[in-house]
């Protein structure tokens, strides 16, 4: 599971840095260029569409990073020593 998890993690990083490289914060980039095409009453879906995916896979990323956190912290293991007698040395039975 932890592997599953951890190739999500590495998956979605390396979506997430497509999605960002593809945005201009100028009104450029690839998004200006399919804009056009998909412009219904002035609202361009396409800038929509990579602003929600880049929303999602940081959400997605997160979320998968504190789960993955959760899972790998040890659990608190309660060590049980064998009785001893008062000079600390080991009882014998």
């Amino acid at each position: 599971m932890t592997t599953l998890l951890s190739i999500l993690v590495i998956l979605a990083s390396i979506l997430l840095t497509a999605v960002v490289f593809i945005q201009n914060p100028k009104g450029g980039g690839l998004s200006s260029d399919f804009g056009s095409a998909t412009q219904i009453g002035g609202i361009q879906k396409t800038n929509d569409v990579i602003e929600k995916t880049t929303w999602g896979l940081a959400i997605g990323i997160a979320v998968i990073s504190i789960v993955l956190t959760i899972q790998s912290t040890p659990k608190k293991v309660v060590q049980q020593t064998a009785p001893t007698t008062e000079q600390g040395a080991p009882a014998t039975k």
